[in-house]
């Protein structure tokens, strides 16, 4: 859960940090390739999630796809791909953050993180399957969700400077979208075969205060990112003006 709600973004903060503003010419000459990049990782590793028989290493590869869209939307060099990565980055931290507590909960009963061990949950778990739906819809990018505002950004973003590389990095919204509904129908939905599932216990009152922040903000965030925006966007038009200086005023000297 730390993992990915934080030592993930501590790239992200790096490129910002360090990378654009330090090395603008030489972000401005790997841009491409980072596009290129950040695009393949998205839709790759959402192929290699829909492959997953283990729900943590599919939420897993799932985090590392999204990270894909931070990395295309800051190295776009764009307002609206940067802010979008930021945005990106706080929402992607909630989400998967949440995901990992929703693998924990029936993990903590049923000891087994196999999709196969599950089915059917909404029959004995109905508030599970709730929040579970909830956080699945956020990871999908559902409009109303945190998760819509920043994929939408960094795709704008990327979509001002290389057309292509927005196309093809939105496959990886439709697999999202494909393996995160596939995980919640065979955890949640269906018949309840499973002899060991019959005693199962829904969520405690202590679990559900713990999901009530994340659930709040996730809805808070996709309904009214105002806040979260305007929060960063002096940082951002700075960055993106300073770097957009510099690559203009050595493109110009080399005219001479």
């Amino acid at each position: 859960m730390v993992l990915a709600a934080i030592l993930l973004k501590m790239g992200g903060y790096g490129f910002l940090r360090f990378s654009l503003p330090m090395f603008p010419l030489a972000s401005h000459d790997f841009a491409p390739l980072v596009w290129t990049l950040s695009a393949i990782a998205i839709v790759y590793t959402s192929l290699v999630a829909l492959m997953q028989e283990d729900m943590k290493k599919l939420i897993a590869y799932s985090s590392v796809a999204h990270m894909g869209f931070v990395t295309m939307g800051i190295f776009a060099g764009t307002m609206q791909g940067v802010a979008g990565g930021v945005f990106q980055m706080i929402s992607h931290g909630i989400v998967s953050g949440a995901l990992f507590l929703c693998v924990g909960v029936i993990y903590d009963r049923m000891h087994t993180r196999e999709i196969a061990a599950y089915g059917g949950l909404v029959n004995r778990m109905p508030l599970y399957a709730f929040t579970f739906l909830l956080f699945t819809m956020a990871n999908v990018g559902l409009p109303g969700t945190s998760g819509f505002v920043g994929e939408f950004l960094t795709l704008l973003g990327t979509f001002k400077v290389s057309v292509p590389t927005a196309i093809f990095a939105t496959l990886g919204v439709i697999l999202s979208a494909a393996y995160a509904l596939w995980l919640y129908r065979k955890i949640v939905f269906g018949e309840m075969t499973k002899a060991s599932l019959a005693s199962i216990k829904d969520m405690t009152g202590r679990e559900i205060a713990i999901f009530v922040p994340f659930i709040v903000l996730t809805i808070l965030f996709g309904v009214y990112p105002k806040p979260v925006l305007d929060m960063s966007a002096a940082s951002i038009h700075q960055l993106v003006e300073n770097y957009g200086a510099a690559v203009h005023a050595v493109k110009a000297a080399a005219l001479f």
